[in-house]
């Protein structure tokens, strides 16, 4: 009964502008019968003691459990895909059916505690995304794992030119007209939170990182040892996409230098080879193709950023 109760409260929500949430919750679940109306009441309870109206959406993608049955029990607005398609198209299955101004993400596994949810909205005010940060023990991650996350971490922080502490946390806060503009561009699989990171941090867009605890996961990991060659791939493509000097320069340095410490070497000897002549025009090729790619960059890709926020 008391399911019914808060599921009929979010159409009626949906439907009259005026009782418009705060804030849509968007739970991805695949396979998580065992986690997911734990994490429903957990957000419903954070939520209600701050006072915060909220919707709850849960994605069902796919699941072969009971997961859709729990969902629907535990009162959630529950969308239903009747294959499964990827972490990342069950977000936006959810962003694309909610409503609020407000939108959070949250896994459905137990993993990322709700008590969060609060001080991440509040920190809203200032930014246009708030993402739990795992920290840097992240205990409820395999120690198996820890070093690919450091390796991705930083390289994206590097291409991407900011400190980013947590790449793909699950955990995260938008302001919708900051996330809408992205969603074209976001993956339907895991990739989906490397991706909004990286278009929202080189479109220079405001987010911070809240220190939270992370559990340990009920059920099984759906992550792969092959993705993180896919999200190292995703780094680089979408570097190249917003911030294209990043990758263009450097990449010319290096056949600069090598084109002319061959040249001098040439020159000493007294025969200047073809290699050299090669590096030197190569170099110059990758940084016009650069200036141009960031011509567009600048012309086509990068939304602004938001002009109503105080300042820092």
């Amino acid at each position: 009964m008391e399911g019914s109760r808060q599921l009929a409260a979010s159409r009626v929500l949906a439907k009259h502008p005026g009782m418009q949430p705060a804030v849509s919750v968007v739970i991805p679940a695949y396979n998580e019968e065992g986690a997911v109306a734990a994490t429903i009441e957990s957000v419903r309870s954070e939520l209600n003691g701050a006072g915060i109206s909220h919707e709850i959406i849960v994605v069902n993608d796919g699941s072969s459990d009971d997961t859709l049955q729990r969902a629907q029990a535990a009162g959630a607005t529950v969308v239903n895909m009747p294959h499964n398609g990827g972490y990342g198209r069950s977000l936006k299955a959810g962003i694309a059916v909610s409503t609020a101004p407000l939108i959070a993400i949250l896994d459905a596994d137990g993993t990322y505690p709700a008590s969060y949810l609060p001080e991440m909205i509040a920190m809203t005010a200032y930014n246009d995304m708030v993402v739990g940060d795992r920290g840097t023990a992240m205990k409820g991650v395999p120690l198996i794992r820890r070093p690919a996350k450091w390796v991705l971490n930083h390289t994206a922080g590097l291409l991407a030119g900011h400190t980013i502490t947590d790449l793909n946390s699950g955990l995260r806060l938008f302001r919708r007209e900051a996330l809408e503009q992205f969603v074209p561009l976001l993956p339907d699989a895991f990739s989906f939170t490397t991706t909004i990171t990286l278009c929202m941090l080189s479109s220079g867009l405001r987010v911070s990182y809240l220190p939270i605890a992370y559990g340990k996961r009920v059920g099984h990991s759906k992550m792969r040892a092959r993705d993180f060659w896919n999200f190292m791939f995703l780094v680089f493509r979408l570097t190249v996409y917003f911030q294209p000097l990043r990758i263009y320069l450097p990449a010319g340095l290096i056949l600069f230098l090598m084109g002319f410490s061959k040249g001098v070497y040439d020159l000493f000897i007294d025969n200047l080879s073809e290699t050299a002549v090669l590096g030197l025009l190569g170099a110059v090729l990758l940084w016009a193709l650069g200036l141009i790619a960031d011509m567009i960059a600048r012309l086509n890709l990068r939304p602004r950023a938001r002009t109503d926020l105080p300042p820092i």
